[in-house]
C-alpha cells in the first residue's frame, strides 16, 4: 500500500525537491506533484496536507500556473511558499502587486501573533527572501502571524481551515529555524506520523527495479563516482548476475582515475569490463569549443558505445545511469523549472535509443545517496569521494579538448587533491578541482619572459549540489598549491582561486 504523503505542489521553483527533501529529513513521506495535478488525484492520495512551492512567475500575468481552487476545499492543510503564499492569496481573494522595493537575501522576521507554526520558536529571527511581488492585502478570514521590514505579511495563516502562507523559503539553509517551521507544519499542523528512512526507500526501490526490469538484463554506466556506484550496488542487489557493468574509458579522466575505479569496482563485487574509448570521445571532440555541443557530444557517445557493448549481451533492454535531482533540475526535467545547462546522462541523448533508461536515484540528492550507500554497505572511502562530472576533464578546458591540454589539468588538478588530503581538508569540502583556462598571461621564470596558460582552483561548500559557498581554504596552503602547480607542470605561470558562490554561478565553469 502507497504510504500518505506531504504532496509539494511544483510552480517550477529550483528548491522544489529541496522542500520534498525537508519533509523527507523530518521523517515523513513526500511527494512532488505538478501545479496542474487533476484534483480528483490529489484527493485520492489523501496526503497529509499540501505544501505549495515557490516559483518564477507572477500571480497576475495572464499565463501564470494556478492550481484547481478546489485543493483549498479538501478539509487539508496547506502551506504556501513565496509564490505560493501568493498563488493562495490571489486565489481566495487578496491582492498580490509588484513591489517597489524587491527583497533577495536575508531579512529579519519579527513574530506578531503565536501559532504552532512557531511552537519553540523565538519571537525574532533571519529569514531568506526572494521576490519582487508581495501581499497588499489579505484574503477574508486571514490574518497576520508575522512581518519582516519589507513584508507586512510575511506570515499568514486563515483563521479556522490551516491554510498558511510563507513570504520566506524555510527550506533553505540560510533560513534560522526554518527545518523547524516545516517540523511544526508536518507535525503540529497536518499531524503526519512517521513513514520515511532510506532503508524505507531501499527495500522500495530494490522491488520497484525488480518489477521493472522483469527477466531483462541491464547494462550499467559506471564512472567510478558516488552515484553510478551506489546505483549499481543498488541494482545488482536487485537484480543479481542479470547486471553487466561496463567502464567506458573516454579519455576525460583523471590522473590514475582509470587504474583506481577499476580496483575499487571489482572489490564491491560488481561484475565489470573496462572498455577504452578515449580515441573516439576525443576525436569527435576535435575544433569543438561550445560546452554545451561538448557535453552533447559526449552524452551522445555514451550511448553509442553502450549500445555498442549491449548487443554483446543477449537479453540487455536496459541502460543504469545515476542521474540525480540537480542534474534533472537544471535539465529542465521538472516541469516549469529554468535551463541552466545540458547533463550528459540526461541531456544529449538520441531520440531512438535500443536501450530503456533506469534512473533508480533520481528523485535524490548527494547526500541522500551516500546515506543509501552506507545502507547497501558501500566503504566510506568510496562514498566520500568528491563529485565528478560525467563530461569530465572536457568541461574543465574551457574551450577545445587536446591531449596536452589534458595532460596539463591533470597533473595540476593531482597536486590539488594530493595536498587537500596531506593537510586533512579533502573530507571537509563537497568538491574541489582545478579548471585549465582558454588564456595567456606574462610571467617571469628563471629571468626569463613567459607567456604560458592559467589554472583557476575551485573548492565549494554544499549540502546537496543545488546551493554552494566558496570554501576557505588557508592562505598558506593556497601558496603551497600555486607554487608547487608553477613548478611542477609545463605551461602554467600564474594561479587563481575562484570566490564565487552558486547562485550566482554554478560549482562547474562549463
Amino acid at each position: 500500500m502507497k504510504k500518505r504523503a506531504v504532496l509539494v505542489v511544483n510552480f517550477g521553483s529550483q528548491y522544489v525537491q529541496l522542500i520534498a527533501r525537508r519533509v523527507r529529513e523530518l521523517g515523513v513521506y513526500s511527494e512532488i506533484i505538478n501545479w496542474d495535478e487533476g484534483i480528483e488525484e490529489i484527493e485520492k492520495s489523501k496526503p497529509y496536507g499540501l505544501i505549495l512551492s515557490g516559483g518564477p512567475s507572477s500571480v497576475y500575468s495572464p499565463d501564470a500556473p494556478l492550481p484547481d481552487p478546489e485543493i483549498y476545499n479538501l478539509g487539508i492543510p496547506v502551506l504556501g511558499i513565496c509564490y505560493g503564499l501568493q498563488v493562495i492569496t490571489h486565489q481566495l481573494g487578496g491582492r498580490v502587486e509588484k513591489s517597489n522595493k524587491q527583497e533577495y537575501g536575508r531579512a529579519r522576521l519579527r513574530v506578531i501573533k503565536e501559532d504552532p507554526l512557531f511552537q519553540g520558536l523565538p519571537e525574532e529571527f533571519d529569514v531568506w527572501m526572494s521576490h519582487a511581488d508581495k501581499v497588499v492585502s489579505l484574503p477574508e478570514g486571514f490574518e497576520t502571524l508575522a512581518i519582516s521590514d519589507n513584508s507586512p505579511h510575511a506570515v499568514v495563516r486563515h483563521r479556522e481551515r490551516g491554510i498558511y502562507g510563507l513570504q520566506f523559503h524555510p527550506e533553505v539553509a540560510h533560513t534560522s529555524y526554518g527545518k523547524e517551521i516545516l517540523a511544526n507544519f508536518v507535525y503540529e499542523v497536518c499531524k503526519a506520523e512517521r513513514n520515511w528512512e532510506i532503508e524505507n526507500f531501499l527495500e522500495e526501490k530494490v522491488e520497484e527495479i525488480r518489477s521493472q526490469v522483469g527477466d531483462a538484463k541491464v547494462i550499467s554506466a559506471l564512472s567510478g563516482g558516488v552515484d553510478s556506484t551506489v546505483a549499481s550496488v543498488l541494482v545488482h542487489r536487485a537484480v543479481g548476475d542479470r547486471l553487466h557493468c561496463f567502464f567506458i574509458d573516454h579519455g576525460l579522466l583523471r590522473k590514475g582515475e582509470r587504474e583506481k575505479v577499476e580496483e575499487r569496482l571489482r572489490s564491491l563485487g560488481l561484475p565489470l569490463k573496462v572498455v577504452d574509448a578515449s580515441e573516439l570521445f576525443l576525436s569527435k571532440l576535435k575544433g569543438v569549443e561550445d560546452p554545451e555541443e561538448k557535453r552533447k557530444i559526449i552524452g551522445r557517445t555514451f550511448i553509442e558505445v553502450f549500445e555498442r557493448e549491449a548487443k554483446k549481451i543477449e537479453g540487455a533492454k536496459f541502460l543504469l545511469q545515476g542521474t540525480l535531482y540537480p542534474d534533472v533540475v537544471e535539465s529542465a526535467g521538472i516541469k516549469g523549472s529554468a535551463k541552466i545547462k545540458t547533463h550528459h546522462n540526461v541531456g544529449g541523448l538520441p531520440e531512438k535509443m535500443n536501450l530503456k533508461l533506469i534512473e533508480p536515484l533520481r528523485e535524490l540528492f548527494k547526500d541522500e545517496v551516500r546515506e543509501l550507500g552506507k545502507a547497501l554497505g558501500i566503504p566510506k572511502d568510496i562514498l566520500g569521494r568528491h563529485p565528478f562530472p560525467g563530461p569530465g576533464l572536457a568541461i574543465r578546458i574551457l574551450g577545445e579538448v587536446n591531449s596536452q591540454d589534458l595532460k596539463t589539468l591533470r597533473e595540476a588538478d593531482s597536486i590539488f587533491i594530493e595536498e587537500l588530503k596531506k593537510a586533512g581538508l579533502y573530507d571537509r569540502i563537497w568538491q574541489a578541482f582545478a579548471v585549465l583556462l582558454p588564456i595567456k598571461t606574462v610571467g617571469v621564470m628563471g629571468d626569463v619572459r613567459t607567456y604560458e596558460k592559467v589554472i583557476a582552483l575551485r573548492a565549494v561548500d554544499s549540502k546537496d549540489g543545488m546551493t554552494a559557498d566558496w570554501y576557505r581554504l588557508p592562505y598558506d596552503f593556497l601558496d603551497k598549491v600555486m607554487r608547487r602547480i608553477i613548478n611542477e607542470v609545463e605551461g602554467i605561470n600564474r594561479v587563481v582561486y575562484d570566490v564565487s558562490s552558486k547562485p550566482p554561478s554554478t560549482i562547474e565553469w562549463e
